[in-house]
């Protein structure tokens, strides 16, 4: 059985909007790694249109983008994304699954039939499946910014404080820190 990981850019001040994290090469290998290391990625619907709408061209070359972002691009393609979504059910980019039914049952069959487990990166849906105990470990990457604004990590509360032990912290050049943690159980 796999396990689910949440996986964000968050600032010091908790918000997650992707314009405010420092975007470089070396921040941008470490999601690269993680999506390495994943057998899927799982995210909310409005996560998969900003991504939909950005990443296939760049796979394709319709976009200008270092060979970086390219190559990165053109893995995710390739690496099957199952998106969780009430409104919409088709979901054209390759790979592209839509989970549907009982939210808790079909996460928990996703990370039973991803032995690499499964790499979540929406926030909103985060706050659902860490209400559901379904979350077994976080990577964040904390931005050393304060946005003041901003939709903010678990704005939806949690019914009760998590305890996290502490795997690593690595400082990455522009100040940013990569920090994993494991749900203590």
């Amino acid at each position: 059985m796999g396990i689910l990981t949440f996986s964000i850019n968050v600032t010091l001040d908790g918000c997650v909007d992707h314009q405010e994290g420092i975007a470089d090469d070396e921040t941008h290998a470490f999601f690269t790694h993680l999506m390495d290391e994943a057998g899927a990625m799982l995210w909310g619907r409005v996560t998969y249109e900003m991504m939909e709408a950005h990443w296939p061209a760049v796979a394709r070359g319709d976009v200008e983008a270092p060979p970086a972002l390219r190559d990165w691009a053109v893995k995710l393609q390739a690496k099957p994304k199952y998106v969780v979504s009430s409104t919409r059910t088709h979901f054209p980019w390759t790979h592209s699954h839509h989970l549907t039914g009982d939210l808790r049952t079909a996460v928990q069959q996703l990370k039973d039939a991803t032995p690499d487990g499964v790499l979540l990166g929406s926030g909103q849906l985060a706050t659902e499946l860490d209400r559901m105990d379904l979350i077994d470990e976080y990577r964040l990457l904390v931005h050393p910014r304060i946005a003041g604004r901003g939709p903010r990590l678990y704005e939806g509360g949690l019914p009760s404080t998590r305890r996290l032990d502490l795997i690593s912290a690595k400082p990455l050049r522009c100040g940013a820190v990569a920090m994993h943690y494991r749900r203590a159980r």
